[in-house]
């Protein structure tokens, strides 16, 4: 019997290790009768932290299978169940396949400078299967680090001012973020800025009213350990600069000698056009004649005394006469004969015309006007 006595100290401290925690099985309970969970993941996205794996099917049982999921850390033995009560989330009768440790709050989870075990099994009714054990990780050392968010670029004089958000809150006093630009001209050569720890940068020396894409990276450093770890990059984004004095300057002469020589060649081909189809503008914008009143009533009724009130209504001092004669002479006497004729016509002119003409004109035609 002495022999069982000392081997009974060996065995109870793991029984009472893990009865402790509800974790593991007593010797006297059945062999696992359900399969195991298989491909744990570990999910470390910025302060995102989850645990998936793939369900486990039963050809013999419809009914639905949950599982259980427990943590413990490096400097412990214990295993510990997930529930709100220790970490806000309850992993305890999962019936999806994915245990998110921060789905509550991204400031939750487990501590990022601890190494943290975790391990899973799935429960049906009173059948369990084996616990199945995720490889040890460290927040801050297996994370990946995701790209600088809210990025918002404002557009200067020759240069870009870039903002953005980190990718995650992190303590000053465990770990910092580094940032890096990667930025070229449109189809450039790419250029890199030194690390900065401000969520902003200007981007200076750049060409006026250019267009530069650009892509941000956070790089995060633990203090204590003297470790970095490099983040994704952003996706790219582009912005234009604006122009500076000089060139608005010269924008706005070249857009007054633009409007001044578009208004010249304008004005020229309307002038062109003008010269060109000159009988045709006069046709377009000439009103054709009309007929007078009393003619377009004649017309339409030829039977009115239209034309005789004419005549009656006229009367002869509305008329004006002008005596025209018409004289030959010898060519000897034409100077001194024209001026006499013109002087006699005129006096003629003014005479009243009773009787004949006089004997000394040879031709009188009176011609109205």
């Amino acid at each position: 019997m002495r022999p069982l006595l000392v081997l009974l100290p060996l065995v109870l401290p793991p029984l009472l290790l893990f009865g402790s925690c509800g974790a593991a099985a007593s010797p006297a309970d059945a062999p696992p009768q359900l399969p195991p969970p298989q491909n744990l993941k570990v999910r470390l996205y910025n302060a995102q932290q989850a645990l998936s794996w793939d369900p486990v099917t039963l050809s013999n049982d419809t009914r639905p299978v949950v599982y259980q999921v427990q943590y413990r850390y490096s400097t412990s033995h214990n295993w510990y169940d997930v529930n709100k009560r220790d970490s806000s989330v309850d992993c305890t009768n999962l019936s999806r396949t994915e245990c998110d440790f921060t789905a509550n709050s991204l400031s939750k989870g487990f501590p990022r400078q601890f190494n943290i075990s975790l391990r899973v099994r799935a429960k049906l009714g009173d059948r369990v299967s084996p616990w199945v054990t995720a490889p040890w990780f460290e927040h801050y050392r297996n994370a990946t680090i995701g790209p600088p968010e809210n990025i918002w670029v404002t557009p200067e004089e020759g240069s870009l001012i870039i903002r953005f958000s980190s990718p995650f809150d992190v303590p000053a006093s465990v770990a910092f973020f580094s940032y890096y630009v990667y930025y070229r001209e449109m189809a450039g050569i790419q250029q890199v800025t030194q690390p900065f720890r401000n969520n902003f940068i200007t981007l200076n020396d750049l060409k006026p009213l250019r267009v530069y894409c650009f892509q941000v990276k956070a790089e995060l450093f633990l203090v204590k350990e003297n470790i970095s770890r490099s983040g994704h990059l952003s996706n790219m984004s582009c912005s234009e600069t604006t122009a500076d004095a000089s060139t608005k300057l010269q924008q706005v002469i070249l857009i007054a000698v633009g409007t001044f020589l578009l208004l010249v060649v304008v004005v020229g081909a309307c002038l062109f056009l003008v010269l060109r189809f000159r009988g045709l503008v006069k046709y377009w914008f000439h009103s054709p004649p009309s007929i007078p009143v009393q003619i377009e009533e004649y017309l339409k009724d030829p039977a009115q005394p239209i034309l005789d009130a004419l005549d009656k209504d006229s009367s002869p001092r509305d008329d004006a006469w002008d005596s025209v004669s018409i004289v030959s002479f010898p060519e000897n006497h034409q100077e001194d004969t024209l001026q006499s004729t013109l002087t006699q016509s005129t006096v003629s002119s003014h005479q009243p015309m009773d009787g004949a003409p006089s004997a000394d004109t040879a031709a009188d035609v009176s011609v109205p006007v």
